[in-house]
């Protein structure tokens, strides 16, 4: 769900005053992978106004240039040489049709223009959002249905629904407005929803369509459900000290544009409307062959599927497809130094286009810093020799990070890079929890199901699943990869030997040929480990390079197959997903996730069983979790983790940070010690 107090957001974006941004703009055309610069995105909006009447821009982003270019660009030691052409790719609204537009930025010419016909509609633009909000203002019934509640309609918030398909033939663009209630002073008003009011506007006309009042449910109170800390009465009393990270001689990787180089990694970050944060080239070094080896091309969140649980009609149609409906780079906040990211952090902008074509700038988006929170990478003591001995090494970190705030949820993506080699992708997931007016005031008066928990007098929160899909393109010292699967296998240990064990296990190998095999649910009863190697490389006593797939939370969708929702949403199905690469398959919910009908996923394409052993493959990794609300997770909700890990497996020789050093001393003052 998208938030659509913009008018307050860009007034707090306006007003806060930032740390310097050290991407800069003439980098544009020094990576073919950066993303549009602002000066490249109003060329976008020029050469797109000139040739189609009144355009509403939904998506701009990069076109990238073919894999094989940006390979080939690569091994000529990243030339400042743009690759030709610099190509961006719209999708905007014409009266009522969608356009899918290629512009070559380079000759500012447009390349291709054709209209889409498929199902489907695209990304919700935020500044159309906030308008289907003030639209009912003016709309006589919506204004009788605030009135007989006695409420003030200047108080009546806002959030905008996707209204998902169910079958019907639907030709119409159209969201669902849920309202809330903000009286008492309190900014949390996602924990006041006016139930059982909820308009309908028809985003291309930009016209209510239907308007339904059908429930009086008491509003819940607003006591207690302010979450800032100017409202709070502190829990310790100064009992938790300020703490900071400390680098005398600055941060120990640099920031050129977008590109990161940090201890043995070397990557780009860039940033999209619809997917946020992107890892591209990302290669380590490995110093005894001096050189960078690829491990992952590119990689970010595909999607983001949210189905609510409610059957009702107030909410049977809230199940989002966060990324493809709402795009979480358009929905991505500035960071706050020191809070959402340490003091040792530097930061990248980022850029959205507004419905009209105008580039929009989100300062602090993404942050990169330094982490060391007292982890050991590795540590052993002797104890048989004479000094007792102990080796201890420091597991410092780089983390690059973002927050989407989709509605009511917060979501904070961190990719980190560690010096062993790992990729770790973590998704925090904070903010809001969704809630429905109820009549109950206690557990006990409740007779039926509610389809959520109780939180709090009138509140009940509505239990839901977060599947997200993370698309990871790995090249494992080359493009030609395989998926290989490893089962873990009990075997009798009494043939042949004379040991009095009676069993070990061991390990079963396959390799998948074909997308069918590379389907893996990780609950079904068989242990597996994944790894994709290199069938072509071989470390010096002969295994394959690779890198294994350490799996995050896994859930697995429970509804029924044939239900509407999970036709759209098949893609979580699966916990691990093969494809051989393909430029246009990018987004797991399909290119036009809003009012789609499952036609155009992840799972249709795997039904053509292509052939991915030593192939340029992609791996998709679905992580989840079924969310049962929690009376803590009121009014504001604690951060619950998830992630998971990319790993060496025998890519190395040996232990790769075996010769790392110990960190440097640094010199702490204690500025609270007493003066004699």
């Amino acid at each position: 769900m998208q938030v659509t107090s913009f008018a307050m957001n860009l007034i707090f974006l306006t007003l806060l005053t930032f740390t310097p941004n050290v991407a800069l703009v003439e980098h544009a055309h020094y990576h073919p992978l950066n993303p549009l610069s602002p000066f490249e995105l109003n060329q976008v909006k020029t050469l797109v106004k000139n040739s189609y009447k009144t355009p509403r821009f939904q998506y701009v982003g990069l076109d990238e240039p073919l894999k094989t270019e940006v390979i080939s660009w690569l091994m000529q030691n990243k030339t400042k040489e743009p690759i030709s052409p610099r190509r961006a790719f719209v999708v905007a609204r014409v009266g009522s049709q969608t356009y899918e537009i290629l512009i070559d930025l380079s000759k500012k010419t447009i390349l291709r223009g054709k209209a889409y016909h498929g199902n489907g509609y695209p990304m919700l633009n935020n500044d159309e959002q906030e308008l289907a909000c003030q639209i009912p203002h003016k709309y006589g019934p919506f204004v009788n249905s605030i009135t007989k509640r006695g409420l003030n309609l200047s108080e009546v918030m806002c959030d905008i629904s996707t209204v998902g398909w169910y079958g019907e033939k639907n030709t119409k663009r159209v969201i669902q407005v849920i309202w809330y209630y903000s009286t008492g002073g309190t900014v949390n008003y996602y924990m006041r929803p006016i139930e059982g009011v909820m308009t309908t506007v028809d985003l291309d006309a930009m016209k209510v369509v239907a308007h339904r009042d059908r429930l009086m449910i008491p509003m819940a109170k607003a006591d207690g459900i302010d979450y800032r800390e100017s409202k709070q009465r502190p829990l310790y009393d100064n009992h938790i000290k300020g703490m900071t990270i400390l680098q005398n001689d600055g941060p120990s990787f640099t920031l050129d544009g977008y590109n990161v180089r940090w201890a043995n990694w070397d990557f780009h970050v860039g940033f999209d409307m619809r997917a946020g944060p992107i890892i591209s080239l990302a290669s380590i070094f490995d110093h005894d062959m001096n050189k960078y080896r690829s491990v992952l091309y590119k990689g970010y969140l595909s999607e983001l599927f949210v189905p609510y649980q409610d059957p009702s009609a107030e909410w049977y149609f809230r199940t989002f497809l966060d990324a493809g409906e709402f795009g979480l780079g358009n929905c991505a906040v500035p960071l706050q130094p020191s809070k959402d990211c340490p003091n040792n952090a530097k930061y990248l902008d980022g850029y959205y286009t507004s419905q009209d074509g105008t580039p929009v700038k989100i300062s602090n988006v993404i942050c990169v810093f330094e982490r060391y929170s007292g982890d050991v990478v590795w540590r052993h003591t002797d104890t048989e020799s004479d000094d007792y001995s102990a080796e201890v090494r420091p597991d410092v970190t780089l983390v690059v990070r973002m927050v989407s705030t989709v509605g009511n949820y917060d979501y904070t993506f961190d990719w980190e890079f560690k010096q062993t080699g790992s990729i770790k992708v973590t998704v925090g997931l904070s903010g809001i929890l969704a809630v429905k007016g109820t009549k109950y005031t206690h557990q006990d008066q409740i007779k039926e199901e509610i389809y959520g928990t109780l939180l709090a007098e009138n509140i009940i929160a509505v239990r839901h699943d977060h599947f997200l899909t993370f698309y990871l393109d790995l090249d494992i010292d080359d493009v030609a990869n395989s998926l290989t699967k490893t089962r873990f296998k009990t075997v009798s240990a009494t043939n042949g030997t004379s040991a009095p064990r009676k069993s070990y296990w061991t390990v079963v190998h396959e390799t998948a040929k074909t997308e069918s095999d590379g389907k893996i649910n990780f609950d079904s009863g068989e242990t597996h480990e994944i790894i994709v190697v290199n069938p072509n490389k071989e470390t010096n006593v002969g295994n394959n390079v690779g890198y294994r797939l350490i799996q995050g939370p896994v859930a697995s969708p429970l509804l029924y197959k044939k239900d509407y929702e999970h036709i759209r949403g098949a893609f979580s199905d699966y916990h691990v997903w093969v494809t051989p690469y393909n430029k246009s398959e990018k987004w797991a919910g399909g290119d036009y996730a809003d009012q789609s009908r499952g036609d155009d996923t992840l799972a249709k394409w795997t039904l053509r069983n292509r052939k991915i052993e030593n192939n340029d493959i992609v791996l998709w990794h679905t992580i989840g979790v079924h969310h049962v609300p929690t009376q803590e997770d009121y009014p504001i909700m604690p951060t619950l983790s998830g992630s998971f890990e990319l790993r060496p497996a025998n890519f190395f020789d040996y232990n790769p940070v075996l010769r790392i050093k110990s960190l440097k001393p640094v010199t702490y003052v204690n500025c609270s010690a007493k003066l004699s």
